[in-house]
């Protein structure tokens, strides 16, 4: 059983280049999954292999292939348990800035500004698309410099265009931060990902940055569009799903293994997230495994 945090994962790309492309042609072993969120988007093809999809509140497993968009600071699991022969997985981060600031919010790029926007609940793509665009991914690390920029684009483009998609957390449940100023948001994450299981004040947290409360207040909520309490609630709960799908833990037991003291206020910030109570949500993943 895994009750690990979800955790921010320090992703370096190699030495001028401004992308990672990963491509996995035989199962890497047990250690790779892991509960993790980073602020690259990041683009998954796998091609002829098996595993569980875990991304923000959804849970569900594929056979053969897949092809997701995973937006920026969007908690998820690795996705292989095993790859069959002649299989492979290909997994490509990027940050959303990495052409600059700029660089996407020209009118020519409003597709895939908006393909990144819906990447952030998590984006599934269906048969059609992974036919299509599939291939394309798979020669991303044979390409290098600015070739890899244009396949990269046009895989993009491809999929900006797409209709072919489903939203895999379409509540709208997000957990994302700007990439400016990450030391600072690195430094909160990392406070929250050691003490959620806790109550954390603002005077603590505050504190751990250097600032005073309502400096800290003002500059969190402008950097990621949210309350640092609210923050905390989402980090609790993306926990409360991990446990509610892989521990035999009462759903009372979970609520304070996440720092919630209070059973019903656990249940209402649940609900808030979700959109369903964790008994529904966990009645539910039993439907999906079964």
């Amino acid at each position: 059983m895994s009750t690990r945090k979800p955790t921010l994962e320090k992703i370096s790309t190699a030495f001028g280049t401004s992308m990672k492309v990963v491509k996995n042609e035989a199962y890497v072993g047990e250690k790779r999954p892991f509960w993790h969120f980073h602020p690259e988007i990041e683009l998954v093809y796998v091609n002829k292999g098996k595993g569980k999809r875990h991304i923000g509140n959804h849970l569900s497993y594929f056979n053969n292939s897949m092809l997701v968009l995973i937006g920026s600071n969007l908690p998820h699991n690795g996705f292989t348990d095993r790859l069959t022969v002649n299989g492979t997985e290909t997994i490509v981060q990027f940050r959303p800035d990495f052409l600059g600031d700029h660089f996407f919010k020209v009118p020519e790029m409003e597709g895939i500004n908006n393909l990144f926007e819906r990447a952030k609940r998590g984006i599934l793509f269906g048969v059609k698309t992974k036919q299509k665009i599939g291939p394309k991914i798979e020669k991303l690390n044979k390409k290098e410099g600015f070739k890899r920029i244009l396949v990269l684009l046009e895989v993009l483009h491809a999929l900006s265009k797409s209709e072919d998609y489903v939203i895999l957390n379409s509540d709208g449940f997000s957990f994302e931060t700007e990439p400016q100023d990450s030391v600072k948001i690195d430094k909160v994450f990392k406070h929250v990902n050691a003490n959620f299981q806790n109550h954390i004040s603002l005077d603590e947290i505050a504190d751990v940055v250097s600032m005073t409360v309502p400096a800290f207040c003002r500059y969190f909520k402008k950097v990621t569009g949210k309350t640092f309490t609210k923050l905390v609630n989402e980090y609790r709960v993306v926990h409360a799903t991990k446990l509610l799908s892989e521990s035999q833990l009462s759903i009372t037991d979970i609520s304070y293994e996440c720092g919630f003291n209070n059973f019903s206020h656990f249940n209402k910030i649940f609900k808030e997230i979700t959109g369903k109570s964790a008994s529904k949500y966990r009645s539910e993943l039993k439907q999906i495994i079964q």
